[in-house]
């Protein structure tokens, strides 16, 4: 008899429980992966996206850790193998912001911005790697953001780790490609959210001035990507950032 935990693959996607982690659970639910749904916080929107998942007819574990703290990373790996048997996908998503100008910021503002954002996914990659490394197969994929391409006032520490995700994508690309793992950045826009959504309308107004396709992103418009470098069809593609921002900053 198959042990459908190993016939399937698994994607474990990190701040999963809301916004753009969720959308990105269900598009690689309904692409055929299980999904590890992790959260930082909140575990009851964690497990209604388990459900989404589960309807779906994939199968969901939810798994809550504290990314700030750099070691847990590790160990939310280790109890996603030992939970599905395997660990195919890791999306590095989780983030936090704690905005202001760089003149006052405290250092608690930028450390803890650059644990979650950064640290966080090279200790959930190192510890990913090792197993893909065993199956000599595997896809990282780091979100990142515009603003670590182009920068953005008011934001150093969150620029920072997002700038400094771009560069460990390019770094284990070069690292792992030879053991068959793809490692890629994906750099949302401005994607209609919560945040979005409180700003007024000539705040709104100014920033889709400098959209090309003159409209904010849906999550859903991150999800494909994500769920496309996480298929067979992207085997050829490690090392890149790509842009989902709607020509916001072409590169």
């Amino acid at each position: 008899m198959t042990d459908t935990n190993q016939a399937r693959r698994t994607a474990l996607v990190t701040g999963s429980s809301r916004g753009l982690g969720r959308a990105m659970a269900l598009s690689l639910a309904q692409s055929g992966f299980d999904v590890a749904v992790h959260y930082g916080r909140n575990a009851a929107e964690a497990e209604k996206v388990a459900g989404e998942i589960r309807s779906l007819g994939a199968r969901a574990e939810v798994f809550g850790a504290d990314l700030s703290q750099s070691a847990n990373a590790g160990a939310l790996v280790e109890d996603v193998i030992k939970a599905f048997g395997n660990l195919h996908v890791l999306v590095n998503n989780a983030g936090i912001t704690r905005d202001t100008l760089a003149i006052r910021m405290k250092d608690e503002d930028w450390q803890s911005v650059i644990d979650t954002n950064l640290t966080s996914a090279f200790h959930a990659s190192r510890a990913a790697i090792k197993s893909m490394m065993r199956a000599r197969t595997g896809r990282i994929i780091n979100i990142a953001s515009v603003v670590g391409l182009m920068g953005n006032p008011g934001q150093a520490n969150y620029v920072a780790s997002k700038a400094g995700l771009i560069g460990l994508t390019k770094a284990l690309a070069k690292e792992y490609g030879g053991r068959g793992i793809t490692v890629n950045a994906v750099a949302p826009g401005f994607i209609e959210s919560d945040m979005t959504g409180a700003l007024s309308d000539e705040i709104q107004k100014a920033y889709l001035a400098g959209i090309p396709l003159g409209r904010f992103g849906q999550p859903e418009d991150v999800a494909s990507v994500v769920t496309f470098l996480a298929s067979d069809a992207a085997g050829y593609i490690t090392g890149q950032v790509i842009g989902v921002d709607g020509g916001l900053y072409p590169h």
